[in-house]
């Protein structure tokens, strides 16, 4: 494995290495639930001892995105509705808080991109041949424009993270509301709307956030209401 470089240009470790590109695999979709991840084969793979694979995994482990049981080894891990339903609430209050303060720093060509953006994911709801990833993936890039100015750099290094856990889950295929997709559109259109007309903080972040607490509840109501028995 050749040696990856930060962006300062320092290699990276060897248990930094394979744990982002372990992670990499598995945010996109290339290890899905109940992967097995057998860590002499990716020890060969990457050209390492299984050392740094351990450690790694240790990682992905604390991020609750594998899963290790003795005498098995290490899984990626299954994702549950109360997983879900978690990682939006959490997703919902950063989203917020981060838009509304990347709103005062956001420029025409960023507020341009994410409108670029929601039109694109428009069409393909309009389109008839809906592409669920497609429209994951889109809508990670729309949220993403719109907070990248965030001022508070911690802040969004956490909401990266938890945009790449509700991906994961998402293309675990748990979540499944086609005429969510509609309404999230719209949503946005409201959003944009408001940055738009340099609405206060306040206003930006309570859209924000409740655009997301919404699609949470429409997702339990529906698994609710798939759950009743039939009469």
């Amino acid at each position: 494995m050749p040696p990856q470089k930060q962006p300062t240009g320092t290699p990276l470790s060897k248990s930094e290495a394979v744990y982002r590109e372990l992670r990499g695999r598995i945010v996109a979709g290339r290890y899905v639930a109940g992967y097995r991840i057998v860590l002499d084969q990716i020890a060969r793979e990457m050209g390492v001892s299984p050392v740094p694979v351990r450690e790694a995994i240790r990682r992905l482990e604390a991020e609750r995105l594998v899963t290790f049981t003795r005498n098995v080894g290490a899984e990626v891990a299954s994702i549950d509705v109360e997983d879900y339903a978690d990682a939006m609430q959490t997703l919902a209050y950063l989203e917020g808080a981060a838009t509304s303060l990347a709103a005062q720093h956001l420029d025409e060509e960023l507020l341009e991109d994410a409108i670029a953006t929601n039109e694109q994911m428009r069409s393909l709801v309009n389109s008839g041949e809906f592409d669920s990833r497609l429209f994951t993936d889109l809508n990670t890039r729309f949220h993403r424009q719109l907070a990248t100015p965030c001022p508070n750099h911690h802040m969004f290094e956490i909401l990266e993270r938890e945009w790449e856990r509700v991906a994961v889950i998402r293309r675990g295929g748990l979540y499944r509301l086609p005429g969510r997709s509609r309404v999230s559109v719209e949503e946005h259109d409201g959003i944009l709307a408001l940055i738009s007309a340099g609405a206060s903080t306040e206003q930006i972040e309570m859209a924000a956030r409740n655009h997301k607490l919404r699609s949470m509840r429409d997702f339990i109501k529906e698994r609710e209401a798939n759950a009743q028995p039939a009469t």
